[in-house]
């Protein structure tokens, strides 16, 4: 049982990508490095920690079910595309206004983080339909209050459809669905702001 948690952990991310500890942020690498893997960490926590709840003893017996592993690899892939552009935009409207920063390169960021993703297994589709999410978003976005007005909704919500959860079930989840993804949000925020103090 624990060899097939340990597996189901990597399979939805690599380890180094979740667990890289920063001292500070410094520069631009810095930050693209920091939103890739917390945004990969809250995705791994929640859609894994949701399933295992939800399935109990049977979880370990579903990972194996290469149907079910299919569903769970689509959910994993939308909901962290959602999951790094709510945070890249959440981190550049904290940092224009409450640390001065000048130039906004928040879709750089975002589009070379995904870019780079298709190697680790994004499939074209998806890549594509997260692009262009993000440019119509990044469009209608006020860079000045975004990181005040519940920032991580979209991904949280992405959680939320996205779970390869029967519907009837998720109905009844959807308030602890939504607010555990809030909390882990909430500590990336907590560590975001003692990083760039």
């Amino acid at each position: 049982m624990r060899d097939t948690f340990k597996t189901m952990g990597e399979y939805l991310f690599p380890v180094e990508k979740v667990t890289s500890y920063f001292k500070s942020i410094k520069s631009k690498e810095d930050l693209q490095k920091f939103i890739q893997q917390r945004s990969a960490h809250v995705t791994q926590n929640t859609l894994y920690g949701y399933l295992k709840t939800r399935m109990g003893h049977k979880f370990t017996v579903m990972v194996q079910d290469d149907i079910f592993s299919k569903s769970i690899n689509i959910a994993k892939w939308n909901i962290y595309m959602v999951a790094i552009a709510d945070c890249t935009f959440y981190i550049f409207s904290y940092l224009i206004n409450e640390k001065n920063l000048k130039v906004n390169d928040c879709k750089e960021i975002y589009l070379d983080i995904i870019k780079k993703e298709r190697m680790n297994g994004l499939n074209d589709e998806i890549y594509q339909k997260a692009k262009q999410e993000f440019l119509n978003r990044y469009e209608k976005i006020d860079f000045n209050k975004y990181y005040l007005e519940n920032p991580f909704k979209e991904s949280c919500l992405a959680l939320y459809n996205w779970a390869p959860i029967a519907d009837e079930l998720k109905i009844l989840d959807k308030d602890i669905v939504l607010n555990s993804m809030r909390l882990k949000w909430n500590l990336k925020i907590d560590e975001f702001k003692k990083l760039t103090k």
